[in-house]
């Protein structure tokens, strides 16, 4: 797979007259998983709308391969870089292999049949998400772990270069966050996928990503390996927090262990 290169420079994005990210320069780097991190408010899925091509800036620029993305249009960008949203809600009555095969839309032409390219793609998809057995599964049967596995399913049988998951460990319990986050790590290190992800565990963040990028109040704090960048001076600056930090044992990865505030006891 081709690395991308996808990157901003001086990036603004909003909603009416409210900026939501200023003035942004950032390189994603390629073949790797790279964590978005920042207080609820801060920019995050929208910075990660802005890298999808979703999000039209009002300055600055988002360049794949040095093309800006405005310039190519909804359908070829579609197969360059894939995006999974936050939201859980699927199509009523379909089966697994039903929204798998969705994600092979930017794939098709308009008059053109259903390919063996296309059957592949879903195959490899499916098998490498642990789908293929749940197939015919109505959708609506899955458990969260299983429903979320099936949408980024769909999502790599888009074979993008880079894919783009918003809160992908959202809602679900420690060992199916454990579960997707395995997937993730499998799709970089086996496909060279370039991955991009808002997550909210910071310990999780540091343990799995090779980048991390901080943002707080729309504006770039920090950005580099966890360990150079999640030091307590950022964490309790962006986050407000006072943490003290250990090493994971597996990984010399930083874990995170926020302070709880000082008990207050009554005086006798």
């Amino acid at each position: 797979m081709d690395r991308p290169d996808l990157r901003v420079s001086g990036l603004t994005l909003g909603y009416g007259r409210r900026h939501v990210i200023s003035g942004l320069d950032m390189a994603v780097p390629p073949g790797r998983f790279t964590a978005i991190l920042g207080p609820n408010g801060c920019g995050k899925s929208t910075l990660l709308r802005g890298l999808a091509g979703l999000h039209a800036p009002r300055e600055g620029l988002v360049t794949l391969d040095g093309r800006p993305l405005h310039r190519i249009g909804a359908k070829a960008r579609a197969r360059e870089i894939s995006m999974l949203e936050q939201s859980d809600t699927l199509p009523e009555g379909l089966t697994v292999t039903d929204l798998v095969r969705q994600g092979r839309y930017p794939h098709r032409r308009l008059l053109g049949g259903w390919s063996a390219c296309d059957a592949l793609a879903v195959e490899e998809a499916m098998a490498m998400t642990g789908m293929a057995e749940l197939g015919p599964r109505p959708l609506s049967e899955l458990s969260g772990g299983q429903r979320q596995r099936a949408r980024i399913a769909m999502t790599l049988a888009q074979e993008a270069r880079v894919l783009l998951l918003d809160e992908p460990t959202t809602f679900l319990d420690p060992a199916h966050q454990l579960d997707i986050l395995a997937l993730i790590l499998r799709l970089v290190a086996e496909r060279g996928s370039t991955v991009v992800a808002v997550l909210h565990d910071l310990t999780l963040a540091a343990r799995v990503a090779d980048h991390v990028v901080i943002l707080s109040g729309g504006r770039l704090v920090a950005a580099g390996p966890p360990a150079a960048v999640m030091t307590p001076t950022v964490l309790s600056q962006v986050f407000a927090i006072d943490v003290a930090m250990l090493e994971d044992p597996d990984t010399r990865a930083p874990v995170i262990l926020p302070r709880l505030p000082a008990r207050k006891t009554d005086k006798a």
